[in-house]
């Protein structure tokens, strides 16, 4: 159960250095731990690894939950402050937590299977209808970031490159009018999911379709699609016209959710530019898809 495979091995080095590496040599004993103490049966590691370490496992009435292991990202706290605020509503409940080890035990989504490859048009209805049900005001002396210091990427890309190095100046400057304008918007604020894509939507008992791995970030709705309308990478890679594909994306969740149109376009390209930043903060490189999807959704008219 704790062999790694070599790609989750260079995601926990490249993000995470040796902290990453002592992480990782650690797992055994915190998972353990946790089953011991939760009186928890272990079945299987869920595959693929990517950023955190996930083991189905049985409650010892027979109820299967996951363990979530948290990579030392310093973002536990607001994840699992996230899905005690969002209760189970739309989103996987959180059982149990452990905040010094840093794990979260959540029910489990049977079958489980994402919206990868479900008809675009449904897979937006779904994704529309998962969104309304997160969504509730902040309580007044919440402490989630706000879209705000997230935007505050943007100034780190600027001091990287003392300009905007390989990013189109155009589409900077655009990413950080959005930005600046949410700061003095007034939108409702709520909680947002902050990362609500296809394979973050997962089909369960409780209830059809099921949000996990919430970042909770405190916006405005219109951000919301951004995640959605940009991914899933392999499908949008491979497509023969992305540009119609994210034009009717934008139209479908408009509609849906009865927003505005332009705001969500705008907020999506100022997704798509910080996306490819944080690409260039945690691997070296910049993510040429996102910065074709901001292109392209820059010139919807």
């Amino acid at each position: 159960m704790f062999s790694y495979p070599d790609h989750f091995v260079r995601i926990q080095t490249d993000l995470h250095g040796s902290d990453g590496l002592n992480w990782l040599n650690s797992l055994p004993t915190i998972v353990n731990d946790c089953a011991d103490r939760w009186n928890l049966r272990l079945n299987r590691v869920l595959q693929p690894l990517t950023y955190n370490y996930l083991v189905s496992a049985h409650r010892y009435d027979g109820t299967p939950v996951i363990i979530k292991a948290c990579s030392p990202t310093g973002e536990f706290q607001t994840q699992a402050n996230a899905l005690q605020h969002f209760a189970g509503r739309g989103c996987v409940q959180l059982l149990e937590r452990d905040d010094n080890l840093e794990v979260q035990l959540m029910e489990a989504c049977v079958p489980g299977s994402s919206l990868v490859g479900v008809p675009d048009d449904d897979a937006v209805t779904i994704a529309a209808g998962t969104m309304r049900q997160l969504w509730s005001p902040l309580p007044s002396n919440h402490r989630f970031p706000s879209l705000s210091d997230w935007g505050q990427g943007l100034d780190r890309l600027r001091a990287f490159y003392d300009g905007t190095g390989p990013f189109p100046q155009s589409l900077v400057e655009r990413a950080e009018r959005t930005f600046a304008e949410f700061s003095t918007s007034t939108e409702p604020r709520v909680l947002l999911h902050g990362d609500l894509h296809h394979d973050n939507i997962l089909s369960a008992e409780r209830q059809p379709w099921i949000a996990i791995d919430p970042k909770g970030v405190a916006g405005e709705p219109a951000y919301e699609m951004a995640s959605f309308i940009l991914n899933p990478h392999a499908e949008l890679s491979a497509a023969a016209h992305l540009d119609r594909i994210l034009a009717r994306r934008v139209d479908r969740f408009a509609a849906e959710l009865e927003l505005d149109r332009e705001k969500i376009t705008e907020w999506a390209i100022a997704a798509a530019v910080l996306s490819a930043w944080w690409t260039v903060e945690d691997h070296g490189h910049v993510s040429e898809l996102a910065m074709t999807c901001a292109s392209l959704l820059a010139e919807i008219p």
